[in-house]
């Protein structure tokens, strides 16, 4: 069983990762910083938050001792903290400057791996802090990576879909390069090593999950005479969203036949990170609704947890980005069939409601003119409306009037050749940093004309005006 023993509720955006060491918890989140807290009793420790990094950070993992904590952002850096002063030892610029999405650091702490946005690898001496190795994988975003508990390779998954096994000099060992339909999310290995039989190879498993919505379970055998071979164990199809993250228990343990032990559902928004404890029987999940929960797991005797987390919450993820007066009567019928209210559809659409009229009903509009008679029915709409003007001003900025480089109130919106609308100044420094690369695809911009956004400029002026 599981039960909730505290939520972490300091960040100001979602929460992208968080990790474990043997004494210390860390989270990192799309607000530029890091938080460390002491797993005693989760108080916050006296140099967090962490800041240093000028844009959102995506990856965290703490050093097998836990002197270290090391984190990846998308401006480009990975950087090395400690986590006894709080202090950068370190700031490791990846080449070609794209925006890091992923890093891992080895078990016996000798090498840091870091995946960008342009594909490519980049793998650290991690006690010298010089770059030992670089590869590539041509027009993908490098998203996940893991080392092997030897510590000699390491796996990589890309938004292409692929999983790439490789070693200290990169080389490429192994590749499945259709392992997730539409992208992976998340790789991980398992901590243990196998025997093979009559000793002729040993064997790592390995979990991945991906935006197929399939968490799936490898046995990776190296024979001794330094091949590898990679074989699918398991698919475990009961996630219904794409799977965006998995983790391990401390002993690696997995079940022959695969068994759901338990849902955690708590949080508002998508599930974004999942970790276990090594020394402890705890999990912790982060989500896009700015909190960590922290759980304490008592698993049955003899088994352990493998653990994945899928996208979860109360709206849609189209809908999520705007704000109910803007939704379109099309939102509308999508919102009753989500509070399975499907019968009201053709009364909604025959009477035009959108976002905008469905935040101004009544009772007696409902009665009157949507000619709804149950009183009860009536209060029951109503009941959800005002549920959802408590979500409108309880989730503080809407997405849209956030800039996708800085994650901050756009003052002067503009429309880049990617399509996307950023602070005009954010995304200038970034087209003169960053070879006139799309922050959002990093594919080439055409163009680097900027076209001001004044219906959005003016949407957050109505906004700002309300609040």
């Amino acid at each position: 069983m599981t039960s909730l023993i505290c939520t972490l509720q300091d960040h100001r955006d979602d929460v992208n990762w968080c990790a474990f060491s043997g004494k210390l918890f860390a989270t990192c989140s799309g607000d530029k910083t890091l938080r460390i807290y002491n797993t005693c009793d989760f108080s916050e420790l006296p140099f967090s938050p962490l800041s240093g990094h000028g844009y959102g950070v995506h990856c965290c993992c703490f050093s097998t001792c836990g002197q270290f904590l090391i984190s990846c952002s998308t401006d480009a850096t990975t950087m090395v903290w400690s986590t006894v002063t709080g202090e950068i030892e370190a700031v490791l610029e990846h080449p070609g400057r794209s925006p890091v999405r992923i890093c891992a650091l080895s078990p016996d702490s000798a090498h840091l791996v870091s995946g960008a946005s342009d594909g490519t690898l980049a793998l650290w001496d991690f006690p010298s802090k010089q770059l030992h190795r670089t590869g590539a994988v041509s027009d993908t975003t490098m998203v996940a990576c893991s080392f092997s508990p030897c510590s000699q390779v390491f796996m990589s998954g890309s938004s292409y879909g692929d999983l790439r096994l490789w070693d200290l000099d990169m080389n490429q060992l192994l590749a499945e390069k259709n392992a997730h339909d539409l992208g992976v999310t998340c790789c991980i290995f398992a901590p243990n090593i196998l025997s093979g039989e009559n000793h002729c190879f040993v064997q790592f498993r390995l979990a991945s999950c991906g935006q197929d919505s399939h968490l799936k379970i490898w046995a990776i055998n190296k024979f001794s005479s330094g091949g590898y071979k990679m074989q699918l164990l398991h698919t475990l199809t009961g996630q219904s969203a794409p799977v965006l993250s998995c983790a391990y228990s401390s002993d690696g343990q997995l079940l022959n036949n695969a068994v759901l032990l338990y849902t955690l559902n708590q949080h508002e928004r998508y599930v974004t990170a999942c970790s276990f404890s090594p020394t402890l029987p705890l999990i912790a999940t982060g989500s896009m609704d700015k909190t960590v929960n922290i759980w304490r797991c008592c698993s049955r005797q003899g088994l352990s947890v493998s653990l994945c987390l899928t996208l979860s919450g109360r709206t849609s993820a189209g809908r999520s980005k705007l704000l109910v007066s803007d939704w379109s009567e099309g939102d509308v019928s999508a919102w009753l069939v989500d509070e399975n209210l499907e019968g009201l559809v053709d009364k909604f659409r025959a009477n035009n409601i959108d976002g905008t009229e469905l935040l101004s009903l009544t009772k007696e509009t409902l009665a009157s003119e949507l000619h709804i008679e149950s009183v009860g029915l009536r209060s029951k709409i109503l009941r959800k409306v005002e549920e959802l003007k408590s979500d409108s001003v309880c989730s503080g900025i809407p997405d849209e009037f956030l800039c996708p480089i800085t994650r901050e109130l756009m003052r002067e919106p503009v429309i880049a050749a990617d399509g996307y609308s950023y602070e005009r100044e954010a995304i200038d420094s970034w087209i003169n940093q960053k070879n006139r690369s799309s922050p959002m695809t990093n594919l080439p911009l055409l163009t680097t004309l900027l076209t001001p956004n004044h219906t959005l400029k003016m949407a957050i002026g109505r906004w700002k005006t309300s609040h």
